[in-house]
Order: structure tokens, then C-alpha cells, then sequence
């Protein structure tokens, strides 16, 4: 006998129509992705010394501020493009220690420390952990799936 799952649901505004909250959870992330990925290419166009997705380098500590003062971004643009760009793990792994940190010049401000670069790792470590359980808890859900259509399958025969 299998057990029947009830899901939440959530209004989507467009449609008006009830969704379940884990593809309302889904959609808000991709427009929240999207919205960041956009942020982050305003400043890839407006500082291309420092912003790349081709050749990511560590930041100034403090750029927020460089950027906010020189007003070529809105502030909450600068904010989301950030907080996507230094948690990329692209960019932990530019965080090597002895590595030069740019500022919005493109020219050398600081050095990362020991302490930031094995911070970094740690990050790196915990982001691969949770890419390799999503793909555990996918793999299981595909398997169950397959399961269950087919003792849907046998029960539909008879």
C-alpha cells in the first residue's frame, strides 16, 4: 500500500491559480537567480577590470562601499550582484592565500590571508557535500518514482 503525500499550496499572483509551495518555492528562486545574475552583469559592464565571469579574482575588502560611493549602480543592485559573486564557488576558489585582492581601479588591495583562504576551503568542502546529497536525494526520488509507476502500472492491468 503506498501513502498518499498532501501538499502545501501556494497563489501564484499571475495566474491566480493555487500551485504547490515547493514549485512556488522553485519560481521564486529562479526569478531571485535571475534577478541576481542580471545585478551581476550591470557591474561586469560598468567595472570590467574587476567584475568577469571569465577570470574571477578576490575582491577588496570593503568594495560594497567603493561601489555605493561611486554611484554608478544602485545600491540594491550592488548588494544582490555581490552577495552571488563571492558565493560563487568559482570565487572560493580564487581565494588563495597570498593572492592579490583588486579594487575597483583593477590594481592590487591586499592580499588573502591564510585564515580567509582556508575559510574558503571549508566553503568549498560543505557546497560539494550539498551538491553530492542532492544528487543522493534526486537519484532516490527518480528510483521511487520508477517504483511507483510501475505497481501503477500492475495495479491499472487487473
Amino acid at each position: 500500500m503506498r501513502d498518499i503525500t498532501v501538499t502545501a499550496t501556494a497563489t501564484d499572483a499571475n495566474t491566480a491559480t493555487e500551485v504547490p509551495a515547493d514549485k512556488a518555492k522553485s519560481r521564486t528562486r529562479s526569478k531571485n537567480r535571475a534577478a541576481n545574475q542580471a545585478a551581476l552583469q550591470l557591474l561586469c559592464d560598468a567595472y570590467p577590470q574587476v567584475f568577469s565571469r571569465d577570470n574571477i579574482r578576490p575582491l577588496k575588502i570593503g568594495i560594497q562601499e567603493d561601489l555605493i560611493a561611486d554611484e554608478k549602480v544602485a545600491k540594491n543592485k550592488i548588494k544582490r550582484a555581490l552577495a552571488s559573486y563571492v558565493r560563487s564557488p568559482y570565487y572560493f576558489r580564487s581565494l588563495k592565500e597570498g593572492a592579490d585582492r583588486i579594487g575597483l581601479d583593477g590594481q592590487a588591495s591586499g592580499t588573502v590571508s591564510d585564515s580567509e583562504a582556508e575559510h574558503a576551503k571549508q566553503q568549498l568542502k560543505e557546497i560539494n557535500k550539498l551538491r553530492q546529497q542532492k544528487q543522493r536525494d534526486e537519484k532516490a526520488k527518480q528510483r521511487e518514482d520508477r517504483i511507483s509507476s510501475k505497481l501503477d502500472m500492475l495495479v491499472t492491468k487487473r
